[in-house]
């Protein structure tokens, strides 16, 4: 989504990001990924839990997507330095509107499965 920041914000979107760990960790993760919005830290897993994100299992590691996701990541310069409290938990991409209106919601079922950012701004742009 980081990428796709501009997109975001010509059709008057904001982007936050939700992750595990304490404070210390996102500083450390903002400083590597250089993320320009807001960072929050769950802790407890309270916004995951609420949006329904789960766990990968370990198995998952090996599953061939994932191989070929991160062989992808790889290329693009991307490396996972810090793992976070929890390494298989999944996280999922949500856009909503005032109100609470929910405009998309992706729930990713493995590590390598992340929301197109193009459906995103499609939901935007449709409300």
């Amino acid at each position: 989504m980081r990428a796709h920041w501009p997109a975001f914000r010509e059709v008057g979107a904001g982007l936050a990001a939700v992750g595990l760990g304490d404070h210390a960790y996102a500083r450390r993760f903002r400083a590597e990924t250089g993320l320009s919005f807001p960072l929050l830290v769950d802790a407890r897993r309270e916004a995951y839990a609420a949006a329904g994100l789960g766990a990968a299992p370990l198995r998952h590691v090996l599953r061939p997507d994932n191989l070929l996701a991160l062989v992808r990541a790889r290329r693009a310069g991307h490396r996972q330095e810090a793992r976070g409290r929890d390494p298989f938990q999944l996280g999922g991409t949500f856009a909503f509107g005032p109100g609470d209106v929910d405009l998309h919601a992706h729930v990713n079922r493995t590590f390598g499965d992340t929301a197109d950012p193009a459906d995103v701004l499609a939901a935007l742009r449709r409300w």
